[in-house]
């Protein structure tokens, strides 16, 4: 059966940068399905040859080392475009026109990628509806929508509204690249194919998670679209909601999607609702010094760069662990990780005479999920011809060290199982607007009288001073490492 993926966006950045390589990659992998063609569809005029060749380059450069030109040739010659306003009744009737030549006659596979401005995920969707093509008696069709799912709650179940009218919720695959990393799946891996984690990953052994996210860069070019948003909305609704999930969660039944996705669900349901003070107790933020000053960023705007979080996760596993979340812009390094803090030995027994025994740093579990993608677990030992002198060593697995080859890109991941039918690691409907009811009222506690202190902190760091001192405050410390493997 041949399979068509239409990118919608063909001439922006995440096409070119992203999915173009990720799809050429796949190809050379022979992992593709037979007979794929790669669409791309946008309102510049190019001719099949003339985007073939602009690909060419990017992809060279984004491919690095993995680009081969023999099987470049190859890939690009199912490669073609169609000029098209997706946005329009003709546009969108063409390109159904073009698409059905391509078939020639054969029932097909279509993969809608929207890779557009978010304004007009609604509009194509549509248009599509419109032009009966996400109906399925020709074929399966199944349509890809990229982050930001809706700026809001409300927006979101109005996209998710407008989706539903056209395409059922089957079909519907809400990407968060997150999800596509080998060290996220490795988390699944590392909880639910290994027996010893199961009995202590509970509030019995856990004294609290820490889940960090933080960008060295700042905002750049970007300021004017960011101001918009900020980090909430940025980072905090999608990828750290995500990492919670897949860490808080129960076992599913079986790895299949509705299974894995009604045990994430499950977490978000059981978060506890922030309230009154809670939100100046609970919630950190800051705005990295000079952020003012970059261009399109209205004079003394209130967005935030960065943010911590404490929320509780109210079910039988978790009652009474915290969950940190942290993220921001222009910080010490690039770090994704999540830490599992253990608690402390219920009785030390051993003293060096430096220090009493009832003092000892309890053990840590930390997947880094970039860059230097790995885990690491910190256990304490004894000291050699040091008395009962004690050290935290590690035992520690690198993928770069244990694996050979280039690790492969999120989007390779997530678009192979698009193309196959597997939505286990794409957001459902209810997740996403469970995700926005918990942000919501963060951002609406932050627009009142009664918000926290929106504190500076200077670029290079891991945030406002008050982080810190919050954390402290709980007997508590962030784990600042960039990044624990090397």
């Amino acid at each position: 059966m041949p399979h068509q993926v239409v990118i919608f966006g063909a001439s922006g950045d995440l096409t070119s940068r992203k999915l173009i390589p990720a799809l050429y990659l796949l190809s050379r992998k022979n992992r593709l399905p037979k007979e794929t063609k790669v669409i791309g569809v946008s309102r510049t005029d190019f001719s099949h040859e003339a985007w073939r060749n602009e690909l060419l380059a990017t992809t060279k450069k984004f491919a690095g080392s993995e680009f081969d030109e023999a099987s470049w040739n190859t890939f690009a010659a199912n490669v073609f475009y169609h000029a098209a306003d997706a946005a329009e009744s003709d546009g969108i009737q063409s390109l159904d026109r073009f698409l059905k030549e391509l078939e020639a006659g054969q029932t097909s596979t279509r993969l809608y990628y929207l890779s557009t401005s978010p304004k007009l995920y609604e509009q194509i969707i549509a248009q599509l509806g419109a032009a009966g093509m996400a109906e399925e008696s020709q074929g399966t069709r199944r349509i890809v929508i990229e982050k930001p799912f809706g700026t809001d709650l409300s927006s979101a179940k109005r996209l998710n509204l407008s989706t539903h009218k056209v395409f059922d919720e089957k079909q519907v695959y809400r990407i968060d690249h997150y999800l596509g990393k080998e060290t996220v799946q490795n988390l699944l891996v590392l909880r639910f194919a290994n027996t010893i984690f199961e009995p202590i990953w509970n509030r019995n052994y856990i004294d609290h998670v820490q889940i960090t996210v933080a960008e060295e860069v700042d905002v750049g070019r970007r300021a004017g679209c960011y101001d918009g948003s900020g980090v909430l909305r940025d980072m905090f609704q999608n990828h750290l909601l995500q990492l919670l999930m897949i860490t808080a969660m129960e076992a599913p039944s079986r790895f299949q999607a509705d299974f894995v996705r009604d045990e994430k669900v499950k977490v978000l349901r059981a978060v506890r609702p922030l309230n009154g003070s809670d939100y100046a107790r609970d919630t950190v933020r800051g705005q990295y010094d000079g952020y003012l000053q970059a261009e399109g960023v209205p004079q003394g705007s209130q967005t935030a760069t960065f943010a911590a979080l404490k929320l509780q996760v109210d079910n039988w596993r978790w009652s009474g662990v915290p969950f940190y979340l942290r993220s921001g812009k222009a910080m010490s390094c690039r770090t994704t990780q999540i830490v599992i803090q253990f608690r402390q030995p219920p009785h030390m027994l051993f003293a060096d005479g430096a220090r009493p025994a009832t003092q000892c740093d309890a053990n840590r579990l930390v997947v880094q999920i970039q860059p230097a993608e790995g885990i690491q677990l910190e256990f304490q030992t004894k000291v050699p011809d040091a008395g009962m002198r004690l050290r935290m060593t590690d035992l520690d697995f690198s993928f770069q060290r244990e694996f050979t080859g280039v690790m492969p890109d999120s989007y390779q991941r997530l678009l192979l199982d698009a193309l196959n039918g597997d939505a286990s690691l794409f957001a459902r409907s209810d997740e996403v607007e469970l995700a926005w009811g918990i942000i919501d009222p963060i951002l609406a506690a932050w627009q009142s009288d009664d918000a926290p202190p929106l504190d500076g902190y200077p670029k290079g760091d891991w945030g406002p001073d008050r982080s810190d001192k919050w954390m402290h405050e709980q007997g508590r410390q962030w784990f600042d490492v960039c990044p624990v493997l090397h």
